[in-house]
């Protein structure tokens, strides 16, 4: 017979998220909601798929900068950040984007997968987290599970739990 995780795992893997995430996941033992939905790869493709999902819906980039390090900034889907003015923010100068190789050897996910969810793949802790303070300000949080084919809701001191768990301490910021 199967208990309530062994049937949120199925429906995990189902939509296509993977078996490290899946396990953390179970093993955190924390309140969520799994949404499926066709692939989508950027913000305005997703939007249509959120609108019956309420909560902070998030845009999530890989950073990389001139020395090599990684950032992961999470923020407010509808905010736009400008590279050059966060480089500072965060104690960081000449910020581009994370190509695809990056994100696959890196997290195990292709664009369109960011989140920190998928922290859970980065076994060398090579991405440093940085979260505008306004993602954690409501009673939802949407990310996406290491898969464009869905969207995960939890609380914001969920996933702070979970990032704890990971070993992962965000820096917070505001982005606005």
């Amino acid at each position: 017979m199967l208990d309530q995780t062994d049937t949120m795992q199925m429906h995990w893997r189902e939509a296509g998220i993977p078996e490290d995430l899946c396990r953390e996941l179970a093993l955190a033992s924390m309140p969520m909601r799994l949404h499926a939905h066709p692939p989508v790869r950027t913000v305005a493709d997703a939007e249509e798929h959120w609108r019956s999902v309420p909560g902070v819906h998030t845009k999530n980039l890989l950073l990389k900068d001139a020395k090599g390090v990684l950032w992961l900034v999470v923020l407010p889907h509808d905010q736009s950040v400008n590279m050059k003015e966060l480089a500072p923010v965060i104690g960081s100068a000449k910020l581009s984007f994370a190509s695809p190789v990056t994100l696959e050897q890196v997290l195990s996910i292709e664009p369109g997968g960011v989140s920190p969810l998928a922290l859970v793949a980065d076994k060398e802790r090579r991405v440093r987290l940085v979260l505008d303070r306004r993602v954690l300000a409501g009673d939802t949080v949407n990310f996406h599970p290491m898969t464009n084919r869905a969207t995960l809701s939890m609380h914001p001191d969920d996933l702070s739990a979970f990032l704890a768990r990971l070993g992962y301490e965000p820096t917070l910021v505001d982005l606005a």
